[in-house]
């Protein structure tokens, strides 16, 4: 391709990328999916505060406990509270008929969020939350103006509050901008501490995305390396098949 075309094709893709989020910048999540403590940790956040509404179908229970180390006892004692088996997939307990009656849409599969979405976006929506009355649940988002979803943690971080500027649109008409966020009511944990949960959940999100992915990496490398030993040996024999031929 033509340096010319490669270099419109970027200009035309990075601004997408910077309006993928509203225009809000999104934060690095620093996820670690060889992390099991971490992936543990985002399972229980997972099954303690979104799995009420959101499922999590292409993900079974027994493959999880499997791959992060949970013993099956403590799978079914400290995660599994709605019953079931092993072998069944993540799905909510809540009616479909009833989450559409109370977010007025029905909350979507988190299975391939991670992957659709990217992990910086879930971790910057999920901290990007503040108060406004005007909404049916009381807060807004930065990232995803107007979201149904409610805050359903704030009682850890807490509700902060907008940071709004007005701004002088065409036709000169002023209006409201939220541009940040300001420290509003407090949480149960300090923001060092919430950022570390979420994530942590955001870290098990991405692992669910992609079951196969730490493998994946850990084979990358020695495929790399491959690679690279079957390049040099390569380049030897041309070298002693050429050597003689001027």
């Amino acid at each position: 391709m033509p340096t010319k075309k490669i270099v419109l094709l970027a200009a035309w893709l990075l601004p997408t990328a910077a309006l993928a989020a509203g225009g809000v910048p999104l934060d690095d999540a620093g996820t670690d999916i060889h992390n099991d403590a971490s992936l543990q940790r985002g399972a229980r956040n997972f099954v303690n505060y979104c799995l009420g509404c959101h499922s999590a179908q292409y993900m079974r229970w027994n493959r999880m406990a499997e791959d992060l180390g949970i013993p099956e006892e403590d799978l079914q004692q400290s995660l599994m509270f709605t019953g079931g088996k092993p072998f069944d997939p993540m799905k909510s307990a809540m009616p479909r008929a009833d989450s559409e009656r109370w977010f007025g849409k029905a909350p979507p599969d988190l299975s391939l969020i991670a992957r659709s979405r990217g992990v910086d976006y879930i971790y910057t929506f999920l901290r990007s939350y503040y108060a406004d009355p005007s909404r049916p649940t009381g807060v807004n988002n930065l990232v995803l103006a107007n979201t149904a979803m409610p805050h359903v943690l704030a009682h850890l971080q807490g509700v902060p509050q907008p940071k709004i500027e007005l701004v002088t649109a065409e036709g000169g008409v002023t209006e409201q901008h939220v541009t940040g966020l300001l420290p509003g009511a407090p949480g149960e944990l300090s923001t060092e501490e919430y950022d570390e949960f979420v994530r942590d959940t955001v870290n098990f999100l991405d692992y669910v995305g992609e079951p196969v992915k730490a493998e994946r990496q850990k084979m990358g490398v020695w495929v790399v390396m491959f690679l690279v030993v079957f390049w040099l040996l390569a380049w030897l024999l041309k070298r002693e098949y050429w050597k003689d031929i001027r």
